[in-house]
């Protein structure tokens, strides 16, 4: 396997991972918010505002993958380094917003 092949399918099980937690907080969000939506409006939208950078996360990250997909064998070799720094921040980003539902 490559290492552009193995990039690819550590940033798709990374993507399922946060494709999971973010589905989890959501249940949370609701199942909160019919406990107690009076006392809960603020805090729903801290959640949301949370889901939502983490979604731009995984957006990016995504995109990230598709273009390590995209890249020819020297394109790769040549963004392979950028490509590991930008996961590294987003993965840090996407970390800390989950962080903050724990």
């Amino acid at each position: 396997m490559s290492d552009r092949d193995a990039y690819v399918e550590k940033t798709k099980a990374k993507l399922d991972e946060w494709n999971a937690e973010i589905d989890k907080l959501q249940a949370q969000v609701k199942a909160a918010e019919a406990e107690n939506k009076a006392n809960f409006e603020e805090q729903l939208a801290d959640f949301e505002e949370q889901l939502e950078e983490m979604r731009r996360q995984r957006d990016e990250a995504q995109a990230k993958m598709k273009e390590a997909q995209a890249a020819s064998d020297a394109a790769w070799d040549d963004m392979r380094k950028g490509m590991e720094n930008a996961w590294e921040d987003i993965s840090s980003s996407f970390q800390k917003a989950w962080s903050r539902f724990q």
